[in-house]
């Protein structure tokens, strides 16, 4: 009998301690919801669970310090809208605000129309540019300048930081957009053509997940503290593939600025030859030219002009493989090294001669045109 009483009591009094323990925590719980809640957003008395705080201020600041130096431009031919694209002042005087945007933007333009951030429309007038670079400088009167774009140093930035876009992607609707990424890599080496018939030449381009669209050409790709770093130009279109695109160095920019303001052109070393791919099998049989099937990459000799460096040096069926120590794979990537140095520089080139491996010493001393 006393087991049993004894039983009892003891289940009696852990029920307490259970029951005292779910209230408490109840009690915690009414407390939580209830709480009084102060911050920069104001103060919640009622349930606060549905309350969300935003803490990252993202990059407003850094948005609002480039925002007003973007610009659309467009492209006129024969007084019809031809393309559209993005710029960015990057400096003015007393009389003219200088814009940047790409070669492929208005290079070919025979009207330039500039659309200022207020909507304010303003012709352009289209200095110079290169193509290969893909960089245009147009002006306009300095009146319109509300704001200039601060330049930045894409050497400083690292993987992984924060990078983002103004531009127009699509059209003149799209304007002012802001798109956000990463930087994804540096140095990145995409071939691309020139002519528009084959690959002909390497960009060398900082690469970002910030989408970039068509019309963002030409505009900045600014890092979190609203300076530019590179020039958007291209990106890789493939339905396999995403967050792809690519900007130029702003510091490879700022080299021949002062040429482009001018209106004058780069003078690029030329050797006086035409070149095939290796991989050209039915252009090098056109051209009476056999290859050992060992050799798998390099630029083939089909001829050399006369009067130019390679004259006598270098002849129809050679294989450059090497310009000094920079190993040649194809057409683009022997013009990318190639225009690395200057007209007057000795350069050494390493080719291919009915199997023999050789070198020769030229001088470049004639400009290509």
């Amino acid at each position: 009998m006393k087991d049993t009483t004894l039983k009892y009591i003891i289940t009696i009094i852990l029920m307490l301690f259970i029951g005292a323990g779910s209230m408490y925590l109840l009690i915690i719980e009414l407390n939580v919801k209830t709480a009084t809640v102060s911050g920069s957003n104001g103060t919640c008395y009622t349930s606060c669970e549905d309350k969300v705080t935003i803490t990252d201020t993202g990059i407003s600041s850094a948005v609002e310090k480039i925002y007003d130096a973007v610009v659309i431009i467009e492209n006129y031919k024969n007084n019809t809208l031809s393309s559209t694209g993005t710029g960015f002042v990057y400096k003015v005087d007393e009389n003219y605000g200088y814009i940047i945007t790409n070669y492929h933007v208005a290079g070919d333009s025979q009207k330039v129309v500039v659309i200022m951030s207020d909507d304010t429309e303003v012709n352009g007038t289209y200095l110079g540019g290169d193509q290969y670079m893909d960089i245009s400088v147009i002006k306009i009167d300095s009146k319109y300048v509300t704001k200039v774009a601060e330049i930045g140093d894409s050497n400083k930035t690292q993987l992984g930081d924060t990078v983002f876009t103004v531009g127009t992607p699509v059209g003149y609707d799209y304007r002012g957009t802001v798109t956000r990424g990463i930087l994804s890599g540096k140095d990145r080496l995409v071939e691309i053509s020139i002519s528009g018939y084959q690959s002909d030449w390497v960009m060398k381009v900082l690469q970002t997940d910030a989408a970039i669209n068509p019309g963002n050409s030409g505009g900045p790709l600014v890092n979190s503290n609203g300076e530019v770093i590179g020039v958007n130009s291209l990106k890789i279109v493939n339905n396999q593939i995403e967050g792809m695109g690519f900007a130029i160095p702003i510091e490879d920019v700022m080299v021949h600025i002062a040429t482009y303001e001018k209106g004058e052109s780069i003078d690029r070393p030329a050797l006086g030859v035409s070149m095939l791919n290796t991989t050209e099998t039915f252009n090098l049989y056109r051209n009476g030219i056999t290859l050992d099937k060992s050799i798998e990459s390099g630029v083939v000799i089909a001829s050399v002009e006369k009067d130019y460096p390679a004259y006598g040096k270098l002849q129809k069926g050679d294989v450059i493989v090497k310009i000094n120590n920079d190993e040649i794979e194809n057409i683009s990537y022997f013009k990318y090294n190639l225009y690395k140095y200057q007209v007057g520089d000795t350069i050494k080139i390493t080719y291919i001669r009915d199997g023999k491996t050789s070198t020769v010493d030229i001088i470049l001393n004639k400009v290509a045109e």
